[in-house]
């Protein structure tokens, strides 16, 4: 983490504690020639447009009075969706019975990406239950080899 994100993590908890809100996620980006500072939120009821624009004018005075970042740039307060990221322990904690989609920093099985059910989840492991066709096969993933994770959406 950069130090410009842990401090807007400093900045951003109490008020997202203040309104029952959860910090999924953070992103300092330069796309282009702008610098986007991306905060996403959420909340086991979702969140809406209202709760992100009351985030994003609180910490948007916090900035200016601060102004730690050097240069202009945007600030984006939004949901992670229906795909959020997994990077916590209780991110996975929550999404046992759900799909995920694992992504590893190199092939097990000869695959390097999995995508299935979450069966169960320790700091040291995922178990994944896969349909391949009509058969269900169970995986473990050692959690030091998973480099991105997140929920998967189905259709069925």
């Amino acid at each position: 983490m950069s130090k410009i994100t842990t401090l807007v993590e400093e900045l951003v908890t109490p008020i997202l504690d203040d309104l029952s809100l959860e910090l999924i996620d953070m992103e300092y980006v330069k796309e282009g020639s702008n610098w986007f500072l991306r905060i996403f939120i959420d909340k086991d009821s979702g969140v809406d447009i209202e709760e992100c624009g009351i985030v994003s004018e609180r910490l948007s005075e916090k900035l200016d009075e601060l102004d730690p970042i050097q240069h202009n740039y945007f600030l984006e307060v939004s949901s992670p969706g229906a795909e959020r990221p997994l990077k916590k322990e209780k991110d996975f904690e929550k999404s046992i019975g759900k799909n995920v989609y694992v992504k590893l920093y190199e092939p097990m099985d000869g695959e390097k990406a999995f995508e299935g059910l979450l069966l169960s989840y320790t700091p040291e492991k995922l178990e994944l239950e896969l349909t391949i066709k009509t058969r269900k096969k169970k995986v473990e993933i050692p959690m030091d080899k998973v480099a991105a994770a997140r929920l998967a959406v189905t259709f069925s």
